[in-house]
């Protein structure tokens, strides 16, 4: 479970040789730390078009929405036939932060959805398994008859991406094909607002059936929101199903005003503690800010500078860990903020994915915590329950580290991972 970047130490934990092994060994082995993420299994296909082209098939421009199958065949086609196509990847938000998270912390994950039981080479199932971390364990997924999903992603001048969804098969999976024990043993699972859509599909069945085996089991869930027209639409039934079963909520701004009703990501964040434990919040050229609760007697003062905005002195507990509020006798909010790193990458070749980079540096964080724990259970790291291995401070850093590494490739998914020095990195920016 290694951490990138100038630390005090080179990594928080040792880091094995890399060996041959088998994917159940690495699930199933005694102490060993992995996170769950149940997905719409699909492949994103990229198409520079017009905004003209949006509005002669009436696509909403940034918004995520479903079309007819043999609508999105002819679109495929049509375009491949011009030249438009750019790239095919293997997408879904959850599975680019399955796969984020194996390249970053050299784990395993697990990932539940459907695939086509009848695979070719070349085809869209043998695309998204090629380019999936080999860390990223597939076996559980669930063989079906129909294609997989594709994701068409129009990308208009000004770098907007409006996703048209051809289902194939993505929804089918089935409530009686979750690995129960395999969730139950997790160090967290990961689920989307995209697979609560239709609450009567089998994949939204089988989320809620996902969700309730880890809260039985104490494993956090943490929760993508995907679109804010998604939020909008479902925002009663978001409403009533955070506070039941999620720890950490994930979000852009648009999303954030989408569930609250508040324009000001600060107060957005204040407002979606009293629904859960931890939020990520990212606000495109202006960074990201983290929330969380800790315990009053767990509360960390920052040594940086007070900063006030909409919130008087916000960071000043920043250096606290994240709990959750069922461990806290007294939680108290604390929140982080982060510019893009580096003032953001000179050029920008792909913003899709960056939110879902960036929440796998929490996920890596959350599941550090838990190796670290089962490690070395007595260490003062450990003298409460924490949510979290690093304070919200150094979380940020990291999930901001990623997103940049995101922002700068023409992939939503880590091509590598981070260096383990960076020319002209300030040793201040990795301290504490």
């Amino acid at each position: 479970m290694k951490f990138p970047g100038r630390r005090n130490t080179k990594h928080y934990f040792p880091v094995e040789d890399k060996q041959r092994s088998s994917f159940d060994g690495e699930i199933n082995r005694p102490g060993n730390v992995y996170v769950v993420g149940i997905d719409q299994i699909l492949v994103d296909i990229e198409i520079p078009v017009t905004d003209e082209f949006l509005a002669e098939y009436k696509f909403k421009k940034g918004e995520s929405f479903v079309i007819d199958d043999t609508l999105a065949e002819n679109i495929y086609w049509e375009q491949k036939k011009l030249g438009n196509v750019t790239g095919e990847f293997p997408g879904g938000a959850v599975g680019n932060t399955l796969h984020n998270f194996s390249i970053l912390s050299d784990s395993p994950s697990v990932a539940l959805g459907t695939i086509n039981k009848n695979i070719e080479v070349g085809d869209y199932a043998f695309k998204y398994i090629c380019n999936t971390s080999s860390k990223v364990n597939l076996t559980y997924l669930q063989p079906c008859a129909r294609p997989m999903g594709r994701a068409l992603c129009f990308i208009t001048p000004d770098s907007e991406r409006t996703f048209a969804i051809s289902k194939g098969c993505m929804n089918d999976l089935s409530p009686e094909f979750l690995p129960v024990e395999i969730i139950e043993k997790s160090a967290a699972l990961l689920v989307s607002a995209y697979t609560l859509r239709d609450p009567s599909g089998p994949i939204a069945r089988s989320t809620l059936r996902a969700v309730e085996i880890a809260k039985a089991a104490n494993v956090p869930v943490v929760l993508s929101l995907g679109t804010s027209g998604l939020v909008q639409e479902k925002k009663d039934m978001l409403l009533d199903f955070i506070p039941k079963y999620v720890s950490v909520v994930a979000m852009n701004q648009a999303e954030a005003l989408s569930l609250t009703g508040i324009e000001d990501p600060l107060l957005a964040a204040e407002k979606v503690l009293d629904l859960c434990d931890m939020v990520l919040l990212t606000v495109g050229a202006s960074g990201l800010y983290i929330g969380c609760l800790t315990d009053k007697d767990e509360a960390r003062a920052t040594k940086e500078s007070l900063h006030t905005k909409s919130i008087v002195e916000y960071n000043k507990l920043e250096y606290s860990r994240a709990m959750m509020r069922k461990d806290c006798k007294e939680p108290v909010k604390v929140y982080t903020h982060i510019n893009p790193f580096r003032g953001g990458p000179m050029s920008i070749k792909n913003t899709n994915g960056a939110g879902d980079a960036a929440l796998s540096a929490v996920l890596h964080d959350l599941s550090a915590n838990l190796y670290h724990r089962l490690k070395v259970p007595k260490s003062p790291k450990h003298t409460a329950r924490f949510l979290t291995y690093s304070s919200i401070s150094q979380i940020s850093k990291y999930a901001n580290r990623v997103s940049f590494e995101v922002l700068s490739q023409n992939s939503p998914r880590l091509l590598r991972g981070l260096p383990e020095k960076e020319d002209g990195l300030e040793e201040a920016y990795w301290a504490q």
